[in-house]
Order: C-alpha cells, then structure tokens, then sequence
C-alpha cells in the first residue's frame, strides 16, 4: 500500500476513535437518534430530501437534534429562535466551515468563498463582493435586469413550453453581463451550459456527508477505476466544470481589457484595480477577483432560478393569486407600458407575491453548514468543538404557529390593511443563511425576483396543462434534491394577457 494512504489512514482511524471515545465536560449532548458503536448515524442520516427526515425528527426530539457519523457531530436546527441564538448571537463561534473534501479538494470548489473557512483570506474575499453587490450598490444593475427580462418576456412568446430553459437563460444572461459584461447568445451558449452542470455539481455535493469522503477522507486517496469510486470519477468531470466557470469569463475579460475594448462589468473594475504584474501582490489580489467574480456567476445562476420556476408552478397551481397580482399591476402601472423598480413601492401585492415565493418550496432548505469552533453550551446542552450545524430553513418557514397552513401559497399572510405587514417573519431570516455568513448577493436575488415576477404577470396569463380532452390536470409542488431545491420537471400554459400584452412583449409602445 502507499505510504502516504497508509499514513492516511491511522490518522482517518485515530480521529475517529479520538471523536467517539474523548472526554466531554459533564453536560449531557443534545436529544438525537441513538446510532451503533463507530459507525454512529451513519444509516440513519438522510442524503436525499434531508430536510424532510430532519423535520420528521424535531417532532420526535424537539427543534434541537445531535447525531453522530464515524465520530462527527451533527446538529440540526429547527426554529428560528435556536439559529438565532447560536447562528446569529454567537456567530463568533459557528462562522467556520466544514472540511468538504468531496466539494474543496475534488471538485476545485475551493473558489467559492462560501466554502472556505472563515478568517483572514475569506474576509478579504467578502469585502470584496460587499463592494460591488450591497444594498446600496445594486440600482445600478437595473437597467441589466430590465432589458434581460424583456428579452425572457420574448422568448416566452416564441416557445413558452421552453420556460424552465429561458429562466436559466435569463438568470445567466443577467448575472454575465453584471460580472463580466458578457452578452450571451440566446441558445446552447457554452458560459450558460457550463454553469448549469457545474452547479448541478455543487448541489449534489455541497450537503455535509451526502459523499462517504467527507466523513472519511482517506477515500479521496482511492484510485477511480475502483469499484465504488464513482464519486472520484463524477469529481474529476465537476472539477473541470467549476475551474473553466472560474477561469474563462475571467480570462476573457482581461484579454479584452488587454486589447482596449474593456466593457463595463464588476470583474473589469476589479482587473484594473489590481497591482502591477510585477507586485507581489498580485497573485493573491487577482485570485480574490477571480474567486469574487466566479461567486457572483454562481450565487446568480442557480438560486434564483429555482425561485423563479417555483413561482411559475404556483401561478398555475393558484389562479386566484395571480388574477389579484395582475389587478394590482393593472390599477397601478396600466396596459401602455411595463413595471419598473421605480413602481416597487406601490405594489404591496406583488411584493407579497416576492415573499411568499421565497418561502413557500425552500430553494435552499438546509442553507450551507456551519462549524462550532470551540465547546459551547446552549441551554444545558454541550455543543462539541468540530460540531456541524446546520439550520433547516424548510422547518422555519413551514411552522404553522407561525404561517398558517404552511403548505398553501398564499401572499395574502404578509399583508394587513392593504400594506405589507411587518410584524410577519420575513422568510429572507433563513432564506439567505445566518449570521456572517448570509449570502451577500441576497439584495441582487431580490432585485431580480421582483422584476421578473412583475414583468411575467404584466403581460402573461400561466395556467396547468391539459390533457386530451382540454380538462386541466393537477399539478404538485415535487422538488428535487440537493443543496439547492428547485421544483421537479412540470408543464404549464403561458400565453399573453391580450393584444396589448402582446404588444408590449413585441417591444411596441402604446399610446
């Protein structure tokens, strides 16, 4: 055997033995699942839909549950007042990261600073991004945002039964050109494809011991042509995914600032603020830029597309809704001319609609994971040092004491007397993450989904499909599984309002 597998694993054993058998203070452990000596929860702990089998087990051991795998603690959290308490109170404490080896050391996903451990290197990173992408900055990304979506308006028209596709175009249209200032082609464009399947990659593998390396990471040593290393192979084929998203854009800009025709996008501002070549920081300064970049094309591209679709399913599951949303859009902004940001305010309704959306089908129902740093205790309860937690977003946002019927879609629960209320639960608690390590693109997301909620309604009517017979069918609110959580595959109607909306699609001003 290899010297250095072997060496691998006595250290993989004795991390094990060293978590299970270590002495611990005398506080008891949180209530859990019992597991089996070593082994602990390895069978018990869910890899698909986790976030339904966790909401399951705070029925059964409250809102508050600890497991083990091959040694490593598990905490799952159920309410918003335990991921306050401990995400956000002592973020101090749980802003780290786990070791991914699946994620980081196979798949190059070491880019994202999402994932990386928090420090030094991760803090320069966010800055960074908090430059180009705070509240106060993403205005100026509006006029992106409305002419991309004038285009997704158009080519619904032309083949609506291709939406799911345009909103992926769309969401990687928007997000090139803020980020690189690229204009991608209208089909098969190789930035959007790329995109697609590495992300793809990163919601398979960005759940905390869905890959058996992760919890045991001398595996990542094993040969691919193994039997069983299959996971090897698929990273091999992300790891090229995720290093050409990072790279080409990149590259492509700073070929194009070489040559003089420099297009304005956040990573040709970050490319000539770097230092000089011959600095020596410019390796690190332009791996910042590179990583900042690659993060705004990722965080753009899957999120809020997923949103987007589940706003699609629930307008044709809830026709009530849209014919309030569009009445509201009719009273306030008319038939001559589409919505804007500038009409945001007078729209409560719509603005229900945004919420509802993020809140109803969780695209992202267990957030990223955060790591306890140094021993803690919680109410009586000894947090272990290493201790994963994770807080289950779905969970939250479907507490009946909070929303009432929370498995029906109804915009109507943020709102009194006409306006939004503000003593409702905003879902963007726990639809974004927690503590210091919320997603800073959560004002862009939002920008986004506003917009293309209100330009859709404007102009479009979407309904179930038919069968043969022209009788609607039902349609369910399935979603798939992984880190983010995006409708499954479903059909629907869109057909414009009426010769107007149709009009306005075209591009054609009406007096």
């Amino acid at each position: 055997m290899n010297p250095h597998i072997t060496l691998s694993f006595i250290a993989v054993v004795s991390l094990i033995l060293w978590r299970v058998f270590r002495k611990r203070p005398g506080l008891p452990l949180p209530p859990g699942p019992k597991g089996y000596p070593i082994i602990g929860n390895f069978f018990d702990m869910p890899r698909e839909f986790a976030w339904l089998e966790y909401d399951r087990w705070f029925k059964v051991y409250g809102d508050m549950v600890y497991f083990k795998v091959f040694g490593q603690g598990f905490l799952i959290l159920g309410s918003l007042a335990k991921t306050t308490d401990i995400l956000e109170k002592r973020s101090a404490n749980y802003s780290d990261r786990p070791s991914m080896p699946m994620l980081l050391d196979l798949m190059n996903w070491d880019s994202n600073f999402a994932f990386i451990p928090y420090g030094s290197w991760w803090r320069r990173h966010r800055r960074t991004f908090h430059q180009h992408f705070h509240s106060g900055a993403v205005h100026k990304y509006h006029p992106i945002q409305l002419a991309e979506g004038y285009a997704f308006l158009r080519r619904l028209l032309v083949t609506p039964e291709n939406f799911r596709h345009h909103i992926r175009h769309l969401f990687a249209a928007i997000i090139m050109d803020i980020t690189y200032g690229i204009k991608v082609s209208d089909s098969d464009d190789p930035y959007v494809t790329t995109a697609e399947e590495a992300l793809h990659g990163l919601s398979q593998a960005g759940i905390p011991g869905r890959f058996l390396v992760d919890v045991l990471p001398i595996l990542k040593y094993v040969p691919s042509w193994m039997p069983g290393a299959g996971f090897k192979r698929e990273a091999a084929r992300w790891k090229k995914l995720s290093t050409d998203m990072a790279y080409k854009p990149f590259g492509h800009v700073k070929e194009t600032i070489l040559q003089g025709n420099v297009v304005p996008s956040v990573a040709a501002s970050l490319i000539e603020a770097l230092p000089d070549e011959d600095d020596a920081r410019r390796v690190e300064e332009e791996s910042i830029s590179r990583n900042t970049a690659a993060v705004a094309y990722a965080g753009g591209a899957d999120t809020t597309v997923a949103a987007l679709q589940f706003f699609f399913l629930a307008m044709a599951m809830y026709p009530d809704v849209q014919q309030k949303a569009q009445a509201e859009l009719d009273s306030v902004v008319g038939s001559n001319r589409l919505p804007d940001f500038y009409d945001r305010e007078s729209l409560p309704y719509i603005n229900a609609v945004v919420k509802e959306t993020m809140r109803w089908q969780s695209v992202a129902p267990m957030a990223t994971s955060h790591v306890c740093s140094s021993d803690d205790e919680y109410n009586g309860y000894l947090i272990p040092k290493g201790t994963i937690v994770l807080g289950c977003g779905w969970s939250i946002l479907h507490d009946p004491e909070v929303y009432h019927s929370p498995e029906e879609y109804k915009p109507e629960r943020w709102l009194k007397d006409g306006k939004l209320d503000p003593d409702v639960q905003n879902p963007s608690v726990v639809a974004f993450g927690y503590g210091r390590r919320v997603c800073p693109g959560r004002y862009l997301s939002d920008d986004s989904l506003y917009a293309m909620i209100s330009l859709v309604l404007s102009v479009y009517n979407i309904k179930p499909p038919v069968d043969d017979r022209g009788k609607e069918l039902h349609l369910e609110p399935a979603v798939t599984s992984g880190m983010i959580a995006g409708p499954a595959p479903f059909q629907a109607r869109i057909k414009p309002r009426s010769s107007a909306a149709e009009a306005l699609i075209r591009g054609q001003e009406l007096e």
